[in-house]
């Protein structure tokens, strides 16, 4: 029994040894090598809207994504989706060259030690203007990101697990944005009893929630289904 206890104890100053030693960037540069094993797929969304105001169904879309950065939602609904959580972020990550990275603190997401790290983008013509990511250092996956636009907003989004986290593809994600700067389709109709919404509206938190299920990856996707003639 000691022996094991004696293990255990080896094993934990390791990890803790290794998780300080890591930098902010290796640390990122880590998690894009994990998320570039997925060169290409498709997945099957369910999306649920939950925003102020606003009364939509729930909509079934399909994904389809190829490196570096080809992205493309297919669905006989009006689909809202911001793009920046959901794959910007990896293409951003795939050029290091681009932002600088450092940590701020440690944060426990559920039992998960995560550590944080700021992002800020070198160039000023970037849709990001600040990024900060929760990162699970031992699978080297993205429990919450939090990213300012200048399009959007803040958009919070959490990350859940399963099926593909060996690539970094989450099963489900929830999205919080700022209704007052979060942009709508203006296909969208809008119940807002033919006046237009107060500033206690405006000022509330949405939510979007999306299941992912049915990934096929690496199974080659053709550019052609990024035609966008053919939309």
């Amino acid at each position: 029994m000691k022996k094991f206890i004696f293990v255990i104890t080896i094993l934990v100053s390791l990890n803790d040894a290794y998780c300080q030693s890591i930098t902010a960037s290796s640390l990122l540069e880590l998690i894009n090598k994990k998320s570039i094993k997925a060169k290409d797929y498709s997945v099957d969304a369910a999306i649920k809207v939950d925003l102020p105001f606003l009364k939509m169904l729930p909509i079934n879309a399909k994904i389809y994504f190829k490196q570096k950065d080809k992205f493309k939602i297919v669905s006989k609904s009006i689909s809202i989706l911001p793009r920046q959580s959901f794959d910007q972020l990896t293409t951003l990550l795939q050029d290091p060259t681009s932002f600088s990275a450092m940590f701020q603190n440690s944060d426990t997401i559920g039992k998960v030690e995560t550590k944080v790290v700021s992002i800020i983008p070198f160039s000023d013509t970037t849709d990001l203007i600040l990024g900060r990511l929760w990162i699970d250092p031992i699978s080297m996956l993205v429990f919450k990101s939090q990213l300012t636009t200048k399009s959007n907003g803040t958009i919070l989004t959490e990350y859940f697990y399963g099926s593909q986290s060996e690539f970094g593809l989450p099963d489900k994600m929830i999205f919080t944005v700022d209704i007052k700067k979060f942009k709508i389709p203006k296909s969208v109709t809008i119940d807002i009893n033919n006046s237009k919404p107060t500033k206690e509206v405006k000022d509330k938190k949405g939510k979007i929630f999306i299941s992912l299920n049915n990934y096929l990856v690496n199974k080659g996707i053709s550019d052609s289904v990024f035609d966008k003639k053919k939309e």
